[in-house]
């Protein structure tokens, strides 16, 4: 019990890179149009002043898996926390927007890295029947953070011309708070043992785990290290057996991001007006969305130890489906209608307790440990641009299609995850990292 509730507490303080994360990429939905009119921006530099968070996402992400195998996860959280610090004040306190387009690149750059490392701190600190909710932390803290982001661009859209740099500066509290945080929590076991601390690395195990399980954990760690010679790098996990674990990772990580859900969260507003719903209503729409997708977050932290992975995911992706079908009909030949919002709200409902969090928790506990590092980086660089392109192509695609038809290609996609999900996942509940293959 004691060890739980000191994992708890350590999980709790990393996951808030998560709380930034999601802050941080969902700020820009409020500052946006005010930034149009304060800097003059074209619809060019608007879409590049959106995007560069990604880009920068991408590189963290690149980067990651170096960083994180030479000088472990929780240097590498420290520098996230830095750089979400930074980015919040010097995106606050820009005097063009070649400037604020650099700083915000520096918290795409950190929200990279703390997408990688996070999840990965988490999931190797965690014991194996309590890793699924202790991961799981990481995505309610994101949205968390996008709901905090949202909240606190209402809070001060009224505070005059600068409104917009209180909304970037806000950010820099918990970044500070994080930075402070991370003073008091351990390097992982598996890293410290994988770098050769032997000493530190019993000891942190010492913190999490029963003093009786602590030599057989021990041991299991480091024959998982010595089972591969050679270097962890990129060009070793393709020409060893864990080349295949990368494909699914990947994919993994693609069909979080391509079943529609960064649309309807970022794209609400005009999916319901395009509907015809009122500006107000659509508001009122919005913030329920990000409650519904918050309350299911978190009863899927309490169901993925206990049911398991592959089962949210098969149900979770099924009735995303469903929901989109019902609501492409519902679009089609119904109009505005109360219906639709319904659906929207069970199809996120649906992400919530499976894609969003399982996706984080399968993408870190499914490599080894001798390849997580670079597994995890790669994986989740995919993630990132598969974000890039579905926020570049889908104001075109809703063009082009029409927003019933849009739905029904997202429905087609969703389709084909449940048929990855149902051939490809093994379940890896209550399985230790050292036996997940």
């Amino acid at each position: 019990m004691k060890q739980t509730k000191y994992i708890l507490l350590i999980s709790l303080t990393v996951a808030c890179g998560g709380l930034l994360f999601g802050f941080d990429t969902a700020v820009i939905s409020g500052i946006l149009p005010i930034l149009q009119t304060h800097f003059g921006l074209n619809e060019l530099m608007s879409g590049w002043v959106v995007s560069i968070l990604t880009v920068g996402c991408i590189v963290g992400a690149i980067f990651s898996s170096g960083l994180a195998d030479k000088y472990g996860r929780k240097k590498l959280l420290f520098f996230a926390a830095a750089g979400f610090f930074v980015s919040s004040l010097g995106t606050a306190f820009s005097i063009n927007i070649y400037m604020f387009q650099s700083f915000r690149f520096l918290g795409g750059l950190a929200v990279g890295v703390a997408s990688v490392a996070s999840p990965m701190y988490i999931a190797e600190i965690s014991p194996a029947g309590e890793r699924g909710k202790m991961v799981s932390i990481n995505q309610l803290t994101i949205v968390i953070g996008i709901l905090a982001a949202f909240f606190s661009n209402y809070l001060f859209v009224n505070t005059g011309e600068n409104n917009w740099r209180w909304m970037l500066l806000v950010m820099g509290i918990p970044a500070c708070v994080f930075f402070i945080l991370l003073f008091f929590v351990p390097e992982t076991p598996r890293w410290l043992i994988g770098a050769g601390h032997l000493h530190e690395g019993k000891s942190v195990l010492k913190k999490i785990l029963n003093v009786y399980d602590v030599e057989q954990e021990f041991g299991e760690i480091q024959q998982s290290l010595n089972r591969v010679e050679e270097k962890s790098s990129l060009k070793a996990l393709l020409f060893s057996t864990s080349k295949y674990t990368l494909c699914i990772g990947i994919i993994l990580a693609i069909f979080q991001q391509i079943t529609g859900i960064n649309t309807i969260m970022y794209y609400a507003p005009v999916i319901f007006d395009t509907i015809g719903f009122s500006t107000n209503s659509a508001l009122f729409q919005t913030i329920l969305i990000g409650s519904i997708n918050l309350l299911f977050t978190i009863i899927s932290m309490f169901l993925i130890d206990k049911i398991g992975r592959k089962p949210l995911l098969l149900a979770g992706s099924g009735l995303m489906a469903l929901s989109l079908g019902i609501l492409s009909f519902s679009i089609e030949y119904m109009g505005q209608s109360y219906g639709i919002l319904i659906c929207i709200l069970i199809y996120i409902a649906a992400y919530a307790i499976s894609l969003g969090p399982v996706t984080w928790t399968l993408i870190s506990e499914i490599f080894p440990n001798k390849y997580r590092g670079v597994g995890m980086s790669v994986s989740t660089m995919f993630l990132w641009i598969a974000v890039f392109l579905v926020a570049l192509f889908f104001p075109s695609i809703l063009a082009g299609l029409g927003i019933s038809k849009t739905f029904l290609l997202f429905m087609v996609i969703c389709v084909a995850s449940f048929l990855f999900y149902l051939f490809c996942i093994k379940e890896t509940k209550n399985t230790k990292l050292e036996n997940v293959t």
